[in-house]
């Protein structure tokens, strides 16, 4: 489902689908920062895996995540008129003639590409996390606040993990419980966040039609991770596109990503412009 409505609402619908969230961003605990040095590193202290190979799963908007829509079909976008007259004016030929081909392959729009995923660990504080839809890569780094360098497709992007306060600082009864990297985690609260800030972006396309957004939006992901009967396990991630230029209101998705066994099918193709 496409359309921009609030986090809370995104997330509500996530869960209506089937997707198994244990809490919604209405009653999101208290925020903890689990990179804190004082408590270890963000891998040693990460609330739950997300590393492996995934891939997205298409279930709405299928003309628009699968295909290139026709120049001008902007359905569901919250975009101000300077957005549908840059829409309008979309030219997938110049596109390719000046190297922009990669344009609807940014951070704002790369997690609604039909894609694969690769997440690893970078360093200790830093996630990897590459697409085969454009070669792209994604770096998530914890701890870090001040972008550097021009801005580029992927910006820069600062995380942290969500964690209940109730198992966090002056909660969780003390240290030494056990938890992943002896931070006393225990096995892990019942729903866990990360969250992912992006800004210094260069111009995209919120998709492939030539919808634009500007170098001053900014890009909130939120990555929850759930499981099914059976042992299948999933990840989505909530989408909160900002952007003063383009858009009247923010732009809210929320796709959905399940674990691959292995590499198998993990292709990665060039980016292409239509």
């Amino acid at each position: 489902m496409t359309k921009s409505i609030s986090i809370w609402r995104a997330r509500g619908v996530a869960i209506a689908a089937g997707l198994l969230f244990a809490a919604t961003a209405a009653s999101r605990p208290a925020t903890i920062a689990a990179q804190d040095a004082a408590e270890g590193s963000a891998r040693a202290l990460a609330p739950v895996d997300l590393t492996g190979y995934w891939v997205s799963i298409v279930t709405e908007d299928w003309r628009f995540r699968m295909v290139t829509a026709p120049k001008g079909d902007t359905a569901s976008l919250p975009l101000n008129q300077a957005g549908n007259e840059a829409a309008d004016a979309w030219d997938p030929d110049r596109d390719e003639a000046e190297g922009n081909q990669c344009k609807a392959y940014g951070a704002a729009a790369i997690m609604r590409m039909p894609t694969r995923v690769q997440i690893t660990w970078e360093d200790d504080n830093t996630l990897k996390l590459e697409t085969d839809a454009g070669r792209q890569t994604r770096l998530l780094r914890f701890g870090e606040s001040e972008p550097s360098g021009p801005p580029t497709l992927q910006g820069h992007s600062v995380a942290r993990w969500d964690v209940p306060a109730a198992r966090g600082r002056g909660g969780r009864g003390g240290r030494g419980g056990g938890g992943r990297g002896g931070a006393g985690l225990g096995r892990g609260p019942a729903w866990a966040s990360l969250k992912v800030e992006t800004t210094n972006l260069s111009p995209g396309y919120l998709r492939k039609n030539g919808v634009p957004y500007s170098e001053r939006t900014a890009v909130t992901d939120y990555f929850d991770r759930h499981s099914e009967d059976g042992g299948v396990e999933w990840f989505t991630v909530t989408t909160i596109v900002e952007d003063p230029v383009y858009l009247n209101q923010p732009f809210v998705t929320s796709s959905s990503f399940r674990r691959e066994p292995d590499a198998s099918k993990w292709n990665p193709q060039d980016c292409t412009a239509q």
